[in-house]
């Protein structure tokens, strides 16, 4: 080869210009004997690429999507970035492993497409994940720490919801943001009025029914300017209100159509709201182990802060979807109005517990009490029986 013959005639006079330096002989021997290169193949490359994955960790996002997959023995078998159109292409060619992911937003959509490509996929709670990320927070900390988390045997995982279910939840957010618009202009109507000195009851229906006879009454003495702008905030009150029974009916019209809502419905304190959003929010009953741990999930179960073998429990701990507890304790209030209206409270229960607690207290009390009954129902497909009797007591 050109190269190597070159490079022999280097060396040798390399070779005679250092032992002339050194003042040594110059060799005799016209031929300088050089270590022979030998040309080896190329190392066969083994890793990542080549790795079985079994786990897998995704960190969700609006457009890049970060992956993290590790083997069987728990190695890394791969980082990569994705973008949004290049996820179904990906993981339709990978074979079936363990997907997990944080419970935020898209998840439920991916996980249902995920699942249809034959995976086993896993949602958790984003505080759960938390304190297996390593280092600071980034994208790639985040993916690893939920492929790390997914395989814990104690993580507690959230149920998969299908389409019908994020749809009537959709309807109950839509609903719940025009209440709250619904409220805050009445208030800014009544406001209003009060820097005129015309001051109105709290409640939405003493705004809709008096606004109109303070418009029309010309010893005020408002200017014309604020009347309009009045009675422009009153009609737009009135359009939210239509709004607000507009998916209240779409809401009642799903509930009638599904044989879970409607058993819910007969538990004293649950109305179509309240079972509606229940269905759609548990998703899967059995993946609680009883109704406690369901209760527990809406934050409807005392705080605890027990140490040295000594229990100590706080107020309730008001953890998990704020909107579903707050239908189960206004459903509880509801209840336990309606029982002290009878000569005679067949719930000796309730009429024991209203007798040494405040109606507020035993209102989140019933409301524990409803969620466990729901439970029960659910995971084990019974009917409401309003005078059953567990078999122990029965006993």
């Amino acid at each position: 080869m050109p190269w190597a013959v070159g490079y022999r005639v280097l060396c040798a006079r390399f070779w005679l210009q250092s032992a002339r330096t050194n003042g040594m002989d110059a060799p005799t021997r016209t031929d300088i004997d050089v270590p022979k290169w030998k040309c080896q193949q190329p190392l066969e490359l083994k890793g990542a690429s080549t790795m079985k994955i079994t786990t897998v960790g995704i960190d969700l996002a609006k457009n890049v999507f970060q992956v993290h997959a590790v083997d069987e023995h728990g190695k890394v078998a791969l980082r990569k970035q994705l973008r949004r159109d290049q996820m179904t292409a990906f993981f339709v060619n990978l074979p079936p492993c363990l997907i997990g992911m944080e419970a935020c937003g898209s998840a439920h959509h991916w996980a249902r497409t995920l699942q249809d490509f034959g995976h086993t996929v896993r949602l958790m709670s984003p505080q759960f994940v938390k304190p297996y990320v390593k280092s600071n927070k980034n994208d790639v900390a985040d993916a690893e720490a939920i492929c790390e988390a997914v395989t814990r045997p104690s993580m507690r995982f959230v149920p998969v919801k299908s389409v019908e279910q994020q749809a009537v939840l959709s309807l109950h957010r839509a609903r719940q943001g025009f209440v709250i618009a619904r409220t805050a202009q009445a208030n800014q109507i009544r406001s209003l009025l009060g820097e005129f000195g015309l001051v109105i009851p709290k409640g939405i229906c003493h705004v809709a029914k008096q606004v109109p006879e303070l418009l029309e009454d010309a010893s005020n003495q408002l200017p014309g300017t604020f009347r309009r702008l009045i009675a422009r905030l009153t009609e737009h009150l009135k359009e939210l209100d239509k709004l607000v029974d507009e998916f209240e009916d779409q809401i009642k019209a799903w509930h009638r159509s599904s044989e879970l809502s409607l058993r819910l419905e007969k538990i004293p304190g649950i109305g179509p709201l309240g079972a509606s959003a229940l269905v759609a929010s548990i998703a899967d009953a059995n993946s609680f182990d009883n109704g406690r741990q369901l209760s527990a999930w809406l934050g409807l179960v005392p705080r605890q802060h027990s140490s040295g073998g000594k229990p100590t429990l706080l107020g309730i701990s008001k953890r998990g979807d704020v909107y579903l507890r707050t239908l189960l304790i206004h459903g509880a209030r509801s209840a336990i109005v309606a029982a002290q209206r009878k000569a005679v409270n067949t719930n000796v229960w309730l009429a024991s517990l209203l007798n040494r607690r405040h109606p507020n207290v035993a209102a989140v009390a019933l409301a524990n009490k409803n969620v466990r009954t729901v439970w029960a129902l659910l995971a084990h497909g019974r009917e409401f029986r309003p005078n059953y009797v567990p078999p122990q007591l029965a006993a």
